[in-house]
Protein backbone atom coordinates (compact mmCIF):
# COMPACT_ATOMS: atom_id res chain seq x y z
CA UNK A 1 0.00 0.00 0.00
CA UNK A 2 0.99 3.61 -0.52
CA UNK A 3 -0.42 6.20 1.86
CA UNK A 4 1.83 8.86 0.34
CA UNK A 5 -0.91 11.19 -0.82
CA UNK A 6 -2.47 11.07 2.63
CA UNK A 7 0.59 12.95 3.86
CA UNK A 8 1.12 15.35 1.00
CA UNK A 9 -0.20 18.28 3.03
CA UNK A 10 3.16 18.30 4.75
CA UNK A 11 5.16 19.13 1.67
CA UNK A 12 5.55 22.85 2.29
CA UNK A 13 4.57 23.16 5.96
CA UNK A 14 8.12 23.69 7.14
CA UNK A 15 9.57 25.72 4.30
CA UNK A 16 8.13 29.15 4.91
CA UNK A 17 10.53 30.79 7.34
CA UNK A 18 12.37 33.02 4.89
CA UNK A 19 12.96 36.32 6.69
CA UNK A 20 15.88 38.31 5.21
CA UNK A 21 18.14 39.41 8.03
CA UNK A 22 17.94 43.22 7.92
CA UNK A 23 16.69 45.38 10.77
CA UNK A 24 16.37 48.89 12.21
CA UNK A 25 19.51 49.47 14.27
CA UNK A 26 20.13 51.89 17.13
CA UNK A 27 23.48 53.59 16.48
CA UNK A 28 25.63 53.69 19.63
CA UNK A 29 29.26 54.34 20.54
CA UNK A 30 31.63 57.25 20.11
CA UNK A 31 33.10 55.97 16.84
CA UNK A 32 29.62 56.08 15.30
CA UNK A 33 28.77 59.57 16.58
CA UNK A 34 29.24 61.18 13.16
CA UNK A 35 26.75 58.74 11.58
CA UNK A 36 24.31 59.32 14.42
CA UNK A 37 24.56 63.11 14.01
CA UNK A 38 24.01 62.88 10.24
CA UNK A 39 20.87 60.81 10.75
CA UNK A 40 19.51 63.46 13.12
CA UNK A 41 19.55 66.18 10.46
CA UNK A 42 19.09 64.18 7.26
CA UNK A 43 15.63 64.16 5.69
CA UNK A 44 14.29 60.62 5.31
CA UNK A 45 13.49 60.17 1.57
CA UNK A 46 10.90 57.33 1.61
CA UNK A 47 7.22 56.96 2.51
CA UNK A 48 7.79 53.73 4.45
CA UNK A 49 8.14 52.77 7.17
CA UNK A 50 5.58 54.87 8.99
CA UNK A 51 7.43 57.26 11.33
CA UNK A 52 10.63 56.45 9.47
CA UNK A 53 11.95 60.00 9.53
CA UNK A 54 11.24 60.49 13.23
CA UNK A 55 12.96 57.24 14.13
CA UNK A 56 15.97 57.98 11.90
CA UNK A 57 16.41 61.39 13.51
CA UNK A 58 16.56 59.74 16.92
CA UNK A 59 19.69 57.82 15.88
CA UNK A 60 18.32 54.67 14.24
CA UNK A 61 19.69 53.40 10.93
CA UNK A 62 16.89 51.99 8.76
CA UNK A 63 17.20 49.43 5.93
CA UNK A 64 15.59 50.12 2.57
CA UNK A 65 11.86 49.92 3.10
CA UNK A 66 10.95 47.30 0.46
CA UNK A 67 12.49 44.09 -0.78
CA UNK A 68 12.11 40.98 -2.90
CA UNK A 69 13.63 37.61 -1.92
CA UNK A 70 14.00 34.33 -3.77
CA UNK A 71 14.81 31.28 -1.68
CA UNK A 72 15.56 27.60 -2.17
CA UNK A 73 14.59 25.29 0.70
CA UNK A 74 15.19 21.57 1.38
CA UNK A 75 13.88 19.62 4.35
CA UNK A 76 13.50 16.09 5.71
CA UNK A 77 10.98 15.83 8.56
CA UNK A 78 9.39 12.93 10.48
CA UNK A 79 5.65 13.04 11.15
CA UNK A 80 3.11 11.17 13.27
CA UNK A 81 -0.22 9.91 11.90
CA UNK A 82 -3.29 8.78 13.85
CA UNK A 83 -7.10 8.57 13.56
CA UNK A 84 -6.74 7.06 10.10
CA UNK A 85 -9.98 6.28 8.25
CA UNK A 86 -10.12 4.88 4.72
CA UNK A 87 -12.99 4.03 2.37
CA UNK A 88 -13.46 3.12 -1.29
CA UNK A 89 -15.65 4.51 -4.09
CA UNK A 90 -17.44 6.93 -1.74
CA UNK A 91 -18.52 4.11 0.57
CA UNK A 92 -18.23 4.10 4.37
CA UNK A 93 -14.91 5.04 6.00
CA UNK A 94 -13.22 2.33 8.10
CA UNK A 95 -11.22 3.34 11.16
CA UNK A 96 -7.82 1.64 10.86
CA UNK A 97 -6.10 3.23 13.85
CA UNK A 98 -6.11 -0.04 15.81
CA UNK A 99 -4.73 -2.27 13.07
CA UNK A 100 -2.37 0.03 11.12
CA UNK A 101 0.97 0.85 12.79
CA UNK A 102 3.35 3.42 11.35
CA UNK A 103 7.00 2.66 11.97
CA UNK A 104 8.37 5.83 10.34
CA UNK A 105 6.74 8.40 8.10
CA UNK A 106 8.65 11.34 6.68
CA UNK A 107 8.40 14.07 4.08
CA UNK A 108 11.31 15.30 1.95
CA UNK A 109 10.60 18.68 0.36
CA UNK A 110 12.41 21.00 -2.02
CA UNK A 111 10.86 24.34 -2.88
CA UNK A 112 11.46 27.71 -4.49
CA UNK A 113 9.72 30.61 -2.78
CA UNK A 114 9.37 34.30 -3.63
CA UNK A 115 8.74 36.78 -0.85
CA UNK A 116 7.95 40.49 -1.35
CA UNK A 117 8.17 42.54 1.85
CA UNK A 118 7.91 46.07 3.25
CA UNK A 119 8.82 47.70 6.55
CA UNK A 120 5.39 48.88 7.67
CA UNK A 121 6.82 50.27 10.91
CA UNK A 122 10.48 50.86 11.80
CA UNK A 123 10.50 47.68 13.88
CA UNK A 124 7.93 45.59 11.98
CA UNK A 125 8.44 43.89 8.61
CA UNK A 126 5.43 42.34 6.80
CA UNK A 127 5.66 40.03 3.79
CA UNK A 128 3.84 37.76 1.38
CA UNK A 129 4.70 34.15 0.47
CA UNK A 130 4.39 32.53 -2.96
CA UNK A 131 5.99 29.12 -3.54
CA UNK A 132 6.19 26.04 -5.75
CA UNK A 133 7.55 22.76 -4.40
CA UNK A 134 8.18 19.09 -5.04
CA UNK A 135 7.91 16.55 -2.26
CA UNK A 136 8.57 12.88 -1.67
CA UNK A 137 6.57 11.16 1.07
CA UNK A 138 8.06 8.01 2.57
CA UNK A 139 5.96 5.49 4.51
CA UNK A 140 6.97 2.46 6.57
CA UNK A 141 4.00 0.78 8.24
CA UNK A 142 2.05 -2.47 8.49
CA UNK A 143 -1.35 -4.02 9.22
CA UNK A 144 -1.38 -5.93 12.54
CA UNK A 145 -3.93 -8.36 13.98
CA UNK A 146 -4.16 -10.29 17.30
CA UNK A 147 -4.50 -14.01 18.04
CA UNK A 148 -6.24 -15.84 20.90
CA UNK A 149 -3.45 -14.94 23.35
CA UNK A 150 -3.65 -11.26 22.35
CA UNK A 151 -0.29 -11.49 20.58
CA UNK A 152 -0.26 -9.08 17.64
CA UNK A 153 1.45 -10.00 14.37
CA UNK A 154 1.98 -8.07 11.15
CA UNK A 155 0.17 -9.57 8.15
CA UNK A 156 1.34 -7.11 5.50
CA UNK A 157 3.84 -4.26 5.21
CA UNK A 158 3.58 -0.76 3.77
CA UNK A 159 6.87 0.55 2.38
CA UNK A 160 6.46 3.19 -0.29
CA UNK A 161 7.30 6.65 -1.58
CA UNK A 162 5.72 9.00 -4.12
CA UNK A 163 6.27 12.48 -5.56
CA UNK A 164 3.86 15.42 -5.57
CA UNK A 165 3.73 19.07 -6.63
CA UNK A 166 2.10 21.91 -4.69
CA UNK A 167 1.54 25.66 -4.60
CA UNK A 168 1.81 27.67 -1.40
CA UNK A 169 0.64 31.17 -0.53
CA UNK A 170 0.60 33.09 2.75
CA UNK A 171 1.79 36.09 4.71
CA UNK A 172 3.91 36.87 7.74
CA UNK A 173 5.48 39.50 9.94
CA UNK A 174 8.75 39.95 11.80
CA UNK A 175 9.09 42.28 14.79
CA UNK A 176 12.81 43.02 15.16
CA UNK A 177 15.22 45.42 16.85
CA UNK A 178 18.97 45.94 16.78
CA UNK A 179 21.38 47.83 19.04
CA UNK A 180 25.06 48.27 18.24
CA UNK A 181 25.15 45.33 15.83
CA UNK A 182 23.30 42.88 18.06
CA UNK A 183 19.69 42.09 17.19
CA UNK A 184 16.60 40.03 17.98
CA UNK A 185 14.03 38.92 15.39
CA UNK A 186 10.73 37.09 15.99
CA UNK A 187 9.62 35.72 12.62
CA UNK A 188 6.08 34.32 12.30
CA UNK A 189 3.87 33.47 9.35
CA UNK A 190 0.76 31.64 8.18
CA UNK A 191 0.60 29.70 4.92
CA UNK A 192 -1.84 27.58 2.92
CA UNK A 193 -0.64 24.72 0.69
CA UNK A 194 -2.85 23.73 -2.24
CA UNK A 195 -2.65 20.09 -3.36
CA UNK A 196 -5.11 18.48 -5.79
CA UNK A 197 -5.66 15.41 -3.60
CA UNK A 198 -6.88 17.46 -0.61
CA UNK A 199 -10.42 18.76 -0.08
CA UNK A 200 -9.06 22.18 0.88
CA UNK A 201 -5.63 23.89 1.22
CA UNK A 202 -3.67 22.80 4.27
CA UNK A 203 -2.82 25.44 6.90
CA UNK A 204 0.46 25.91 8.76
CA UNK A 205 1.88 28.39 11.29
CA UNK A 206 5.61 28.96 11.73
CA UNK A 207 7.39 30.77 14.60
CA UNK A 208 11.14 31.36 14.50
CA UNK A 209 12.97 33.45 17.09
CA UNK A 210 16.56 34.42 16.27
CA UNK A 211 19.33 36.16 18.19
CA UNK A 212 22.31 37.42 16.20
CA UNK A 213 25.24 39.75 15.72
CA UNK A 214 26.25 41.73 12.64
CA UNK A 215 29.94 42.40 11.98
CA UNK A 216 30.90 45.34 9.80
CA UNK A 217 33.43 44.92 7.01
CA UNK A 218 35.76 47.56 5.56
CA UNK A 219 33.51 48.77 2.77
CA UNK A 220 30.52 50.92 3.80
CA UNK A 221 27.25 48.99 4.29
CA UNK A 222 29.03 45.66 3.79
CA UNK A 223 28.75 43.18 6.66
CA UNK A 224 28.30 39.59 7.78
CA UNK A 225 25.55 38.52 10.20
CA UNK A 226 25.58 35.34 12.28
CA UNK A 227 22.67 34.00 14.30
CA UNK A 228 21.19 31.13 16.28
CA UNK A 229 17.56 30.42 16.96
CA UNK A 230 14.66 28.02 16.93
CA UNK A 231 12.06 26.80 14.44
CA UNK A 232 8.58 25.83 15.64
CA UNK A 233 5.82 24.54 13.37
CA UNK A 234 2.11 24.07 13.99
CA UNK A 235 -0.17 22.59 11.34
CA UNK A 236 -3.89 22.01 10.94
CA UNK A 237 -4.08 18.43 12.15
CA UNK A 238 -7.10 17.08 10.27
CA UNK A 239 -6.79 16.15 6.59
CA UNK A 240 -9.48 14.80 4.25
CA UNK A 241 -9.29 13.98 0.57
CA UNK A 242 -9.91 11.65 -2.37
CA UNK A 243 -7.29 9.91 -4.51
CA UNK A 244 -7.12 7.23 -7.18
CA UNK A 245 -6.75 3.66 -5.95
CA UNK A 246 -3.74 3.27 -8.24
CA UNK A 247 -1.96 6.01 -6.26
CA UNK A 248 -2.56 4.14 -3.01
CA UNK A 249 -1.76 0.55 -3.97
CA UNK A 250 0.93 -1.20 -5.92
CA UNK A 251 -1.58 -3.00 -8.14
CA UNK A 252 0.92 -5.64 -9.29
CA UNK A 253 0.92 -7.48 -5.96
CA UNK A 254 -2.10 -5.90 -4.21
CA UNK A 255 -4.47 -8.82 -4.84
CA UNK A 256 -1.99 -11.37 -3.51
CA UNK A 257 -1.36 -9.30 -0.39
CA UNK A 258 -5.10 -8.90 0.22
CA UNK A 259 -5.74 -12.64 -0.19
CA UNK A 260 -2.86 -13.51 2.16
CA UNK A 261 -4.19 -11.02 4.67
CA UNK A 262 -7.70 -12.44 4.52
CA UNK A 263 -6.34 -15.96 5.05
CA UNK A 264 -4.40 -14.80 8.10
CA UNK A 265 -7.46 -12.99 9.50
CA UNK A 266 -9.60 -16.12 9.06
CA UNK A 267 -6.92 -18.27 10.71
CA UNK A 268 -6.66 -15.99 13.74
CA UNK A 269 -10.44 -15.66 13.99
CA UNK A 270 -10.70 -19.46 14.19
CA UNK A 271 -8.09 -19.51 16.96
CA UNK A 272 -9.93 -16.81 18.91
CA UNK A 273 -13.30 -18.58 18.52
CA UNK A 274 -11.81 -21.93 19.55
CA UNK A 275 -10.21 -20.39 22.63
CA UNK A 276 -13.38 -18.55 23.63
CA UNK A 277 -15.71 -21.52 23.11
CA UNK A 278 -13.37 -23.68 25.17
CA UNK A 279 -13.75 -21.49 28.25
CA UNK A 280 -16.19 -22.32 31.03
CA UNK A 281 -19.07 -19.89 31.69
CA UNK A 282 -17.19 -18.58 34.71
CA UNK A 283 -14.06 -17.98 32.64
CA UNK A 284 -16.13 -16.23 29.97
CA UNK A 285 -17.43 -13.88 32.65
CA UNK A 286 -13.90 -13.02 33.77
CA UNK A 287 -13.36 -9.32 32.89
CA UNK A 288 -9.81 -10.01 31.66
CA UNK A 289 -11.00 -12.71 29.25
CA UNK A 290 -13.92 -10.54 28.10
CA UNK A 291 -11.58 -7.66 27.34
CA UNK A 292 -9.15 -9.94 25.48
CA UNK A 293 -11.97 -11.51 23.43
CA UNK A 294 -13.59 -8.18 22.59
CA UNK A 295 -10.29 -6.61 21.52
CA UNK A 296 -9.37 -9.55 19.28
CA UNK A 297 -12.86 -9.81 17.81
CA UNK A 298 -13.04 -6.07 17.10
CA UNK A 299 -9.60 -5.92 15.45
CA UNK A 300 -10.14 -9.04 13.34
CA UNK A 301 -13.57 -7.82 12.22
CA UNK A 302 -12.09 -4.45 11.31
CA UNK A 303 -9.23 -6.02 9.33
CA UNK A 304 -11.52 -8.53 7.60
CA UNK A 305 -14.12 -5.93 6.62
CA UNK A 306 -11.46 -3.55 5.31
CA UNK A 307 -9.62 -6.20 3.29
CA UNK A 308 -12.87 -7.60 1.86
CA UNK A 309 -13.97 -4.14 0.74
CA UNK A 310 -10.54 -3.48 -0.72
CA UNK A 311 -10.70 -6.78 -2.60
CA UNK A 312 -13.95 -5.63 -4.21
CA UNK A 313 -12.45 -2.26 -5.18
CA UNK A 314 -9.52 -4.04 -6.86
CA UNK A 315 -11.89 -5.58 -9.39
CA UNK A 316 -12.37 -2.09 -10.85
CA UNK A 317 -8.98 -0.72 -9.81
CA UNK A 318 -8.55 1.61 -12.79
CA UNK A 319 -11.71 3.57 -11.93
CA UNK A 320 -11.79 3.07 -8.15
CA UNK A 321 -11.11 5.90 -5.71
CA UNK A 322 -9.99 6.07 -2.09
CA UNK A 323 -11.47 8.48 0.45
CA UNK A 324 -9.43 9.18 3.57
CA UNK A 325 -9.36 11.12 6.80
CA UNK A 326 -6.46 11.39 9.26
CA UNK A 327 -4.83 13.52 11.93
CA UNK A 328 -1.18 14.44 11.49
CA UNK A 329 1.48 16.23 13.52
CA UNK A 330 5.23 16.82 13.32
CA UNK A 331 7.15 14.40 15.50
CA UNK A 332 9.02 17.32 17.06
CA UNK A 333 7.55 20.83 17.26
CA UNK A 334 10.96 22.54 17.62
CA UNK A 335 14.39 22.27 16.06
CA UNK A 336 17.56 24.38 16.34
CA UNK A 337 18.78 26.69 13.57
CA UNK A 338 22.02 28.51 12.77
CA UNK A 339 22.51 30.94 9.91
CA UNK A 340 24.58 33.62 8.25
CA UNK A 341 24.03 36.47 5.81
CA UNK A 342 26.53 38.38 3.69
CA UNK A 343 25.35 41.89 2.90
CA UNK A 344 27.16 43.01 -0.23
CA UNK A 345 25.43 46.39 -0.09
CA UNK A 346 22.22 47.86 1.32
CA UNK A 347 20.59 46.58 -1.88
CA UNK A 348 21.89 42.97 -2.13
CA UNK A 349 22.15 40.19 0.50
CA UNK A 350 22.99 36.47 0.34
CA UNK A 351 21.75 34.13 3.06
CA UNK A 352 22.23 30.52 4.22
CA UNK A 353 20.61 28.71 7.13
CA UNK A 354 20.59 25.17 8.51
CA UNK A 355 18.21 23.49 10.94
CA UNK A 356 18.91 20.29 12.88
CA UNK A 357 18.41 18.39 16.16
CA UNK A 358 15.24 16.43 16.79
CA UNK A 359 13.63 14.74 13.78
CA UNK A 360 13.78 17.64 11.30
CA UNK A 361 16.73 18.63 9.10
CA UNK A 362 16.59 21.62 6.78
CA UNK A 363 18.78 23.84 4.59
CA UNK A 364 17.91 27.23 3.10
CA UNK A 365 19.70 29.52 0.65
CA UNK A 366 18.43 32.88 -0.53
CA UNK A 367 19.09 36.09 -2.43
CA UNK A 368 17.46 39.37 -1.46
CA UNK A 369 17.24 42.73 -3.25
CA UNK A 370 16.11 45.85 -1.33
CA UNK A 371 15.02 49.29 -2.48
CA UNK A 372 13.36 52.39 -1.10
CA UNK A 373 9.63 52.85 -1.25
Amino acid sequence: MKYNTLLSAFLLFFSMQIFGQVYTEKIVGEKNQQLKDSLAIEKYPYALPIWGEKVAQKGYKLPYSAGLSINYFWQDSDIIIKDLEVGFNNGPLYNLDEIVRFDKSSVVTSSVTIRPDVWLLPFLNVYGIFGQSKTTTKINAGIWIPDADNNWTQITSINSSANFDATTFGFGMTPTIGIGGGWLALDMNMAWTDISSLDKPAFSYIFGPRLGKTFKLRKPDRNIALWVGGFRVHISGDTNGTISLGDVLNLEDAEQKVNNGLDKVAENQTKVDTWWNGLTPAQQNNPANVAKHNTADRALTSAGTFLTTLDGALSTAESSTVQYSLHKAPKDMWNFIVGSQFQYSKHIMFRVEAGFLGTRTQVLGGLQYRFGL
